[in-house]
C-alpha cells in the first residue's frame, strides 16, 4: 500500500477524532486569511511553512508560482484569483518561490524545454524576469543569478497579480495586502519582499511592526 493511503487512514484513526469540532467548524464553511500562491515542487508545504491550520489558507499552486496576467481567456489560476479575492475576500494574497526550483531552472534554460512545449509555454510568463536576471546579473555567478531568478520572479507574478479586475479593486479600496516571499528549503529561512527598498528580507524584519503589534496587544 502507498504511504499517501496508509496516511488516510492513521488520518482517519488519530487525527480527525481529536479534531473533530475543528472538523464540524470547517464544515460550514471557509474564511481563510490568505490566498497563498505557490510552487507544485513536492518539498514546498504551504500549511508547514506557515503553521497554519486547515482552512486558514485558500492554496494554489503551479510550476514556478505564476500567474498570468489578465486576459479574457479563462484559466484555473484566474478562476481562482477571482474567487479568492471576490468571493471569500481574502486580506492577504502571497506569492511564495522557493530555492531549487526546477521551473526557474527551465525559464533559465528554455532549450532544455523543447520537449515539454506546455511547460515551456507556461513558464514564458516569467520571461521578463529572465530578462532582468540577463542583463542586471551578467556578471554573477549561477547560484547568484538563480538567487537573482527566484526573487525577480516573484515580482512579476505580483505584478501580473495586480492585472486581475477583482485583485486591482480591492488594492483601490486598501483592503487587501499583496506579499511576495522566497522559501529556503535547506535552511528554512523566508525572505519577504520589502517593496519601499525593493529588495527581500528575512520574514522577523519585513513584519517587526506587526508583530510587535501583535505581541502588545
Amino acid at each position: 500500500m502507498p504511504n499517501f493511503a496508509t496516511g488516510v487512514i492513521r488520518f482517519q484513526r488519530d487525527v480527525f477524532p481529536a479534531r473533530r469540532e475543528m472538523f464540524e467548524k470547517l464544515s460550514q464553511g471557509q474564511s481563510p486569511e490568505a490566498l497563498f500562491i505557490t510552487c507544485s515542487d513536492s518539498r514546498i508545504e504551504p500549511a508547514m511553512i506557515t503553521q497554519t491550520d486547515p482552512g486558514e489558507l485558500f492554496i494554489c499552486r503551479n510550476a514556478g508560482n505564476i500567474i498570468p496576467p489578465h486576459t479574457t481567456a479563462t484559466g484555473a489560476m484566474t478562476a481562482s484569483i477571482e474567487f479568492a479575492a471576490a468571493v471569500l475576500q481574502v486580506p492577504h494574497i502571497v506569492i511564495c518561490g522557493h530555492t531549487e526550483c526546477g521551473a526557474m531552472k527551465g525559464a533559465m534554460d528554455p532549450g532544455s524545454l523543447d520537449g515539454l512545449p506546455h511547460v515551456k509555454e507556461w513558464l514564458g510568463f516569467s520571461k521578463a524576469a529572465v530578462d532582468i536576471v540577463n542583463d542586471l546579473g551578467a556578471e554573477s555567478d549561477e547560484p547568484g543569478r538563480m538567487r537573482m531568478l527566484l526573487e525577480q520572479n516573484v515580482v512579476l507574478q505580483l505584478q501580473h497579480l495586480k492585472t486581475h479586475p477583482t485583485v486591482a479593486l480591492r488594492l483601490a479600496k486598501h483592503d487587501v495586502q499583496l506579499h511576495g516571499w522566497v522559501y529556503d528549503i535547506a535552511s528554512g529561512d523566508v525572505h519577504a519582499y520589502d517593496e519601499p527598498s525593493e529588495k527581500f528580507v528575512p520574514v522577523a524584519e519585513r513584519y517587526a511592526e506587526a508583530i510587535k503589534l501583535s505581541q502588545s496587544v
